[in-house]
């Protein structure tokens, strides 16, 4: 079971608190503004390409296969690729000891469980996990930690124009210089990292340790997040071919338009949008989430405590009728501009809320929107035999298909 409350983790913006945690919030904001994503997408596209062409061996056996597998190993691609700055080959590689070492950590028996307290209450499980240890975890941590180090190491012998555009790369340079990543030796950040005061100690750039637990914190939140969403989608498309009809029809005219999909031009495909949204509304991979009342407070006539963790069912709101009409069904529709509008803003919420929402929200949709449209321009995705309708859920740390998604591929 590894202990997630230690390096790197507890050095991510989950964990951390108060002053650091708005400093590094802000400090970290930048790397997902849309400046930045339009530099990652080759990243995502790249990984595509690979994609793309283990499919089209399935469509040409014409057999039933888990999809849910292939989005694994891209998903494992692009995070490596754009977190650690890692060029990661899992879709044909499976021996690589990214791979490999990310493979350990999730398939854990008890990782999963653990993973929930963590996310629904992490101020109270810090202290707890902290104490606990574990040999293997060490290690793992180990290993992550040193790809980051090794990785940092690399850019900076790298000439600014030869240097990655990814998420690593933006925290780097938010630091300015090498010496300032000097994790553990303040003395190294100059005389404000003596400060005594929260508000001074916030003065400084990103740590190394802070580097490498944002990027283990985006492998843990975008890994089985992203395939999940992948999946479902793939699923609900594949039982209802007329809304895939749909999408196809909006992915041949934005074909027709654009050669290479990028962050400006997937905004013209405003049905996928719809398709992903409900998706995450009858799927949400992040299917509860939790907040710690910062001081004494009063909500409906409901006295909260400082301190208090107040946990929101986002399954449950998310089929609530009185939100949703027939919850159960797939109706794309329900994210047209119009009906948006006349909807609780808080009735849909599959990145949560708050200063702590997800702040890779729009990191998540882009690279989940370019996959689907790039399948979508070479395949059809058909329900058959082997499909399982409907779809046996584990939710565990996070909603995903209890047994894959086993589907057919028709090249288009």
């Amino acid at each position: 079971k590894p202990n997630l409350i230690s390096k790197p983790m507890i050095d991510s913006i989950l964990c951390l608190r108060d002053d650091r945690w708005k400093y590094v919030r802000s400090l970290l904001s930048p790397a997902f503004s849309d400046t930045k994503l339009k530099e990652m997408t080759p990243l995502i596209n790249q990984a595509c390409d690979v994609l793309l062409c283990n499919m089209k061996v399935y469509a040409d056996s014409g057999k039933a296969f888990d999809i849910q597998r292939c989005y694994n190993c891209f998903t494992l691609d692009v995070v490596g690729s754009v977190a650690f700055g890692t060029e990661v080959d899992s879709q044909n590689n499976p021996d690589d000891p990214f791979v490999k070492n990310c493979r350990t950590f999730f398939e854990m028996s008890l990782f999963k469980p653990l993973l929930i307290l963590i996310l629904s209450f992490p101020f109270i499980m810090i202290p707890l996990l902290q104490i606990l240890p574990n040999k293997k975890q060490k290690e793992l941590n180990g290993f992550f930690i040193q790809t980051i180090k090794n990785a940092i190491v690399f850019r900076h012998q790298q000439d600014a124009a030869e240097r990655r555009r990814d998420f690593l790369q933006w925290m780097l340079d938010s630091c300015g210089s090498a010496e300032s990543l000097a994790a553990g030796r303040p003395e190294a950040l100059g005389p404000s990292a003596a400060a005594s005061t929260p508000a001074e100690k916030c003065q400084q750039t990103l740590t190394e340790d802070e580097i490498a637990g944002q990027a283990f914190l985006f492998l843990i939140a975008g890994y089985e997040t992203t395939t999940s969403t992948l999946s479902f989608a793939t699923y609900l498309l594949a039982t209802n071919p007329e809304c895939q009809e749909k999408v196809l029809q909006e992915v041949d005219e934005f074909s027709g338009k654009h050669m290479v999909p990028d962050y400006q031009n997937v905004q013209e495909l405003p049905y996928l949008d719809m398709v992903i949204a409900e998706t995450l509304r009858m799927y949400p991979p992040a299917f509860r989430f939790t907040r710690e009342a910062a001081k004494d407070c009063v909500v409906l006539g409901q006295r909260i405590p400082a301190g208090a963790v107040i946990e929101t069912a986002v399954g449950h709101l998310h089929h609530n009728p009185d939100f949703w009409p027939e919850p159960e069904k797939f109706i794309p529709e329900r994210f047209t501009e119009e009906a948006k509008k006349e909807r609780h803003p808080f009735a849909y919420l599959p990145f949560g809320a708050g200063p702590r929402g997800c702040i890779g929200m729009k990191m998540g949709l882009l690279e989940t929107k370019i996959t689907l449209l790039r399948i979508l321009q070479k395949f059809k995705f058909k329900a058959c035999p082997e499909t399982e309708i409907p779809l046996q859920l584990k939710s565990k740390a996070t909603l995903g298909p209890k047994n894959g998604v086993y589907i057919m591929l028709e090249s288009r």
